[in-house]
C-alpha cells in the first residue's frame, strides 16, 4: 500500500503568496514486513505511478520524500528489531524506497530532488548508503522534534537544525465542534469519551502538564463551563508553544552555534483534522480555526519581530523573508496588567533589515528596562513591541511575557463590551475594554467563518476585529452566539 502525506511551505514575496508542497510517499513510522518490499505489487505500482504523473506538472511540488520517519525508525531501533533480522530490514528498506520508489520518481520526474525519508541528513545520508547513523543530526538535512514534558517557554530546549520539518503540540477542538459528536455525559476532561477520542498515548495528561507550567487550571463550579474553559486552555497552550518554537527557528536563520543553526525553514505539524478529536492541528474538523492558526499567520509573516530572554537580557530580532531590504523602526512598550496606559515607551532609530535575514535589532537588561519603567516587577508587567515602516504599523504586534500568566499580578477579570455591525460582506466587531486582557478569544460557535485576529493580547481601550462569514448570517445571530474568553476569566469560580 502506498500512502500520501503532504506538508506545505507557504512562501511570500512582495507580490504574491505561493504554497509549496513537500510530498511524501510510503508508510509513516512503520516498517514493511521483511521480504515483501521487493514485491510492491501491481496495485502499489499503479498508485505510485499515478501519483507521480498526476503531480509532476504542478510547480508547487518542490521535493519528493520516500517515507516519513522510517529511516529514523531503523537507525534508532524504534521497534527493537532482533540483531539477526537487522540486515533483512535494511535490505528491504533500500529495495523499497531507493531502488523502487526513487527509481520510479527519477524516471518519470527528474526536475525535483528526491530524499529517502524525513527526517534525513540529505547528502550525508546518501554518503552513508541511504541510512545515516543519526537522521536527527542538526548539522544536516531536516529534523523532527517533539517534547511534551519540557517547558515549551524554555527556548534552550529546542534544536537548531538546518530545517525543522515537523514539530508541534496537541490541543482539543472547540466545544462547538466536540458537542456535535458527544452527549452531555461526555462533557468532562476526565470522561471515558475524552480518553476514547485521544489516540496519542498520555496526550490529555501531557496537555494539562504543559498548561499547568504557566497557567492556572479552570476553576468554575459549573461542570460545563469548566469543560469549555479546559478546551480553551489547551488551545492557549498549543498556540503559545508553537509560536515560541517557530519564532526560535526563524531567529536561528541568522545564527550558527557550534556548527548548528542557519535554520532555513519550519513546518509545524499539522494543518487540519479528519475527525473531531484532540490533535496537533491548527484547523478543526469542519474548518474552524483554532487559536494556533490565527497565531500562524503572524509568526509566519514575511517580516516580523521576535523576542527572547536570556540571562535577564531581553533581545528582539527582526526576521525577514522578503527579497528586498526594508527600512524600519521598532517600538517597545511596557504595560502594567491593570492599566491600558503604557508605563514607558521607546522607539528606536531607523535601521535596515536585510532581505532574507534574521538579526538582533534591540537588546536591554530586563532589570534596567523595568527600572526605567517605574521600577515595576515582572509579575505586574508585559512587553509589547512592533515594527514601523514610514510611521505605519508593519506586520503585527507581538508581545513578551515577563512571568508566567499564573503569576501575573493585577490581571483582572475582563469586562469587554462588543458592538457588532456590518460593512458590506464583512462583520465588524468593536471591542471596548477598561483593562488589558490576555488570550482574548472570540467564539461564535456554529456560525462558519473566521476572524481577522483572535486569541490576542488586548492593550488598547478600543480594538476592531473583522469577521468573514462563510455562510449567510446576521448581526443578531452573531450577537446571540458570541462568547468571549480570556485567560483570567477561567480562574473565576
Amino acid at each position: 500500500m502506498v500512502k500520501r502525506i503532504s506538508a506545505a511551505l507557504k512562501v511570500k514575496s512582495t507580490g504574491a503568496s505561493i504554497i509549496l508542497k513537500w510530498k511524501k510517499f510510503g508508510t509513516t513510522t512503520a516498517l514493511p514486513s521483511p521480504g515483501r518490499p521487493a514485491k510492491l505489487g501491481n496495485h502499489g505500482r499503479r498508485v505510485l505511478l499515478r501519483e507521480i504523473r498526476r503531480l509532476k506538472s504542478h510547480p508547487c511540488v518542490i521535493v519528493w520524500s520516500g517515507n516519513n520517519e522510517n529511516e529514523a525508525a531503523i537507525a534508532t531501533d524504534w521497534f527493537s528489531i532482533p540483531s539477526y533480522m537487522k540486515e533483512v530490514y535494511v535490505k528491504d528498506y533500500l529495495t523499497l524506497y531507493i531502488t523502487t520508489i526513487r527509481g520510479f520518481v527519477l524516471e518519470i520526474d527528474g526536475t525535483r530532488p528526491f530524499i529517502a525519508s524525513s527526517p534525513t541528513n540529505g547528502k550525508e545520508t546518501v554518503e552513508e548508503n541511504w541510512l545515516s547513523k543519526n537522521p536527527y543530526d542538526n548539522h544536516y538535512g531536516d529534523v523532527h522534534y517533539y517534547n511534551y514534558m519540557t517547558d515549551c517557554w524554555n527556548w534552550t530546549s529546542y534544536p537548531k537544525p538546518r530545517l525543522a520539518s515537523e514539530y508541534g503540540f496537541q490541543s482539543w477542538p472547540s466545544f462547538s465542534t466536540i458537542r456535535k459528536v458527544s452527549a452531555p455525559e461526555h462533557w468532562s476532561y476526565s470522561s471515558n469519551f475524552s480518553g476514547h477520542r485521544q489516540h496519542h498515548d498520555s496526550g490529555n495528561e501531557q496537555m494539562m502538564f504543559q498548561a499547568s507550567l504557566h497557567y492556572k487550571m479552570p476553576m468554575n463550579m459549573d461542570p460545563l463551563k469548566q469543560y469549555y474553559d479546559t478546551l480553551y486552555l489547551t488551545q492557549v497552550m498549543q498556540a503559545q508553544c508553537v509560536k515560541l518554537q517557530t519564532e526560535f527557528y526563524r531567529r536561528s536563520r541568522g545564527e550558527i552555534v557550534n556548527g548548528e543553526g542557519l535554520t532555513m525553514g519550519a513546518l509545524y505539524w499539522q494543518l487540519n483534522d479528519i475527525w473531531q478529536a484532540p490533535s496537533w492541528s491548527s484547523i478543526e474538523y469542519g474548518g474552524k480555526w483554532k487559536m494556533l492558526h490565527y497565531y500562524a499567520k503572524d509568526f509566519f509573516a514575511p517580516v516580523a519581530a521576535s523576542a527572547v530572554e536570556d540571562n535577564n537580557t531581553l533581545t528582539i530580532y527582526g526576521v525577514s523573508d522578503l527579497l528586498t531590504d526594508c527600512s524600519l523602526k521598532l517600538t517597545i512598550k511596557v504595560y502594567r496588567w491593570d492599566s491600558l496606559v503604557p508605563v514607558c515607551e521607546r522607539v528606536t532609530d531607523e535601521f535596515v533589515l536585510d532581505a532574507s535575514s534574521s538579526r538582533v535589532i534591540y537588546k536591554e537588561s530586563v532589570t534596567e528596562l523595568l527600572n526605567r519603567c517605574g521600577n515595576i516587577s515582572r509579575q505586574h508587567s508585559v512587553v509589547v513591541f512592533y515594527l514601523l515602516h514610514n510611521g505605519n504599523l508593519f506586520g503585527s504586534k507581538n508581545w513578551h511575557y515577563l512571568s508566567s500568566l499564573k503569576d501575573a499580578q493585577g490581571l483582572i477579570k475582563s469586562n469587554i463590551t462588543v458592538f457588532i455591525s456590518k460593512d458590506d460582506a464583512v462583520y465588524v466587531f468593536t471591542l471596548m475594554s477598561p483593562n488589558p486582557a490576555a488570550f482574548v478569544w472570540l467564539d461564535v460557535w456554529d456560525i462558519a467563518g473566521r476572524f481577522s485576529d483572535n486569541g490576542f493580547l488586548l492593550t488598547e481601550e478600543k480594538t476592531v476585529v473583522y469577521f468573514h462569514a462563510w455562510e449567510p448570517t446576521t448581526v443578531d445571530e452573531l450577537k446571540k452566539s458570541l462568547q468571549i474568553s480570556t485567560i483570567r476569566d477561567i480562574y473565576e469560580e
